[in-house]
């Protein structure tokens, strides 16, 4: 995948084929951090994420449960949603667990409300989604702490 992608107008079918894609070929121990307003599809997009996967379960956004782990795909997923969350908070829940694969399977993070982590993990793909005309998504898509190949 390139390193840097944006989609310009997509309309929801596009961003769900996007994720589908991107959880059929994402490699393990990846971190997504997703920012955008309510509303602009940072869950959908894990779902449809969730379906490239192969994870048959229903993802559910955990905005009261915080964390959500799907583990019966193709790669675990570790979906984390920091909406009602101040930054100083957000350190108790030891989110660098997930990307340095201590203590779980080495999978994909998906971390909705990335702007509330007070500390960014050193490598990261950055899925920022704005809200466009006409019911469309604009969306931006970046692999951040990855050195040139």
């Amino acid at each position: 995948m390139e390193d840097k992608i944006e989609l310009p107008d997509c309309d929801l079918a596009a961003l769900q084929a996007f994720g589908r894609r991107l959880g059929e070929t994402i490699p393990p121990a990846t971190i997504l951090l997703l920012s955008g307003e309510l509303g602009a599809g940072k869950t959908t997009f894990v779902q449809a994420l969730g379906e490239g996967l192969g994870i048959k379960e229903p993802i559910l956004s955990p905005t009261f449960t915080l964390i959500n782990e799907y583990v019966e795909g193709r790669l675990p997923l570790y979906h984390i949603d920091l909406y009602r969350l101040q930054p100083q908070e957000v350190e108790s829940l030891a989110l660098e667990t997930y990307w340095d694969g201590i203590e779980v399977e080495a999978g994909i993070t998906a971390i909705e409300w990335a702007e509330r982590l007070p500390e960014l993990p050193p490598r990261y793909w950055s899925i920022t989604l704005y809200s466009a005309p006409h019911n469309t998504r604009r969306l931006l898509f970046e692999k951040v702490g990855y050195s040139e190949q």
